[in-house]
């Protein structure tokens, strides 16, 4: 087939927001964006493998997704759109590309612009699983300026309402006095300006789960565990902005992942059973990956679902799809190429 890969560049999204009205604060001081902000784009490394896999099988068209990303669409036609794009910019970033492939009648990889869009809003997504039955932490929503409610229990991890790669959630961000919880809140909804979510904190073990294919043949893939016993002396029991990106390097990573996680089979299958349920009432589709966490009762939560999930290539770094894509027997291109069958099939192309 003829495949273009939509994609989000650190390089290419750095320059929009480098000369964007947003920026111009931080440009007077600094040369370089806040820290974070590109945490969610891709680097060329990422993007150069994924377009090495595909070209095992199609001829690929590398498109950066800026603002010229639909006339370049609309003049490559490509059959299919494998899509990694996670934009930078407002709750609904990550479907920009799926609207622009819609509107231009071409087939993509992955969820559709709803369901992308309403899990990357995580009290939206948390909604929709608690009307399902689907266990999941209680939470509140509060704006930088509001009054926090008075029945928020404690302790309670704050995180910015709409952003990914564990953009916000610092070290600090699991709060045991009201005190330290008005103060995460103002600094949280004050840096990224948008609302925050006050999650009850589950102290319990944590899992991340891979998920390829379509319902209802989903394959769950081995279950990871992140072992916060191995986090730096001191530090809260959470994946948070320093240990996935500032503690773990590509020279010293951070043995923190077991997979697959050493857990009894019935905590293993209802880990699975949740994970599936959450998939399939938020229809996602082709790939996904799910944050879940214990309670006190050693029952297993959904934190939240990720439809557009980071795929770091080089095994020494820890990201978790293609780790447990691994563990599971798939190579990184097979793991590249499975999404784009599951999205071929999907759409009845005609493919090897």
């Amino acid at each position: 087939m003829k495949v273009a890969l939509l994609y989000s560049s650190k390089n290419g999204t750095a320059g929009s927001f480098c000369s964007s009205k947003s920026a111009e604060t931080w440009k007077e001081e600094d040369d370089e964006p806040p820290l974070d902000m590109l945490a969610e784009c891709d680097s060329d490394e990422t993007i150069q493998a994924i377009s090495r896999a595909l070209s095992e099988k199609h001829e690929v068209f590398p498109i950066e997704s800026d603002d010229q990303a639909y006339e370049h669409l609309r003049r490559t036609k490509p059959d299919l759109v494998f899509n990694i794009a996670e934009r930078l910019y407002g709750p609904s970033r990550e479907s920009h590309i799926p609207v622009l492939c819609e509107i231009l009648g071409i087939p993509y990889t992955g969820s559709d612009p709803l369901t992308l869009g309403i899990c990357l809003d995580k009290s939206r997504a948390k909604e929709i699983l608690t009307y399902h039955g689907i266990p999941n932490p209680p939470f509140r929503v509060a704006e930088a300026d509001s009054v926090l409610p008075r029945d928020i229990a404690l302790p309670a991890i704050v995180k910015p309402l709409y952003e990914g790669s564990s953009k916000g959630i610092k070290n600090n961000c699991v709060v045991r006095t009201k005190e330290e919880l008005a103060a995460r809140v103002a600094e949280v909804a004050g840096r990224y300006g948008e609302p925050v979510i006050i999650e009850k904190f589950l102290d319990g073990r944590e899992f991340t789960v891979g998920l390829l294919g379509n319902h209802p043949r989903y394959e769950v893939l081995p279950i990871v565990e992140i072992d916060h016993s191995l986090l730096p002396a001191g530090s809260n029991p959470i994946y948070s902005y320093e240990a996935k990106w500032v503690w773990d390097t590509p020279q010293n990573p951070l043995p923190i992942f077991r997979c697959p996680a050493d857990i009894p089979g019935r905590l293993a299958g209802r880990i699975t059973d949740i994970v599936k349920q959450a998939c399939r009432v938020l229809r996602v589709r082709d790939w996904c990956r799910v944050d879940v966490r214990l309670d006190e009762k050693g029952e297993p939560n959904i934190l939240e679902l990720n439809p557009l999930p980071g795929v770091l290539p080089n095994p020494e770094e820890n990201s978790c799809l293609p780790k447990a894509a691994r563990t599971a027997g798939y190579t990184y291109s097979g793991l590249i190429l499975r999404v784009a069958e599951e999205a071929a099939e999907r759409y009845g192309l005609n493919h090897e």
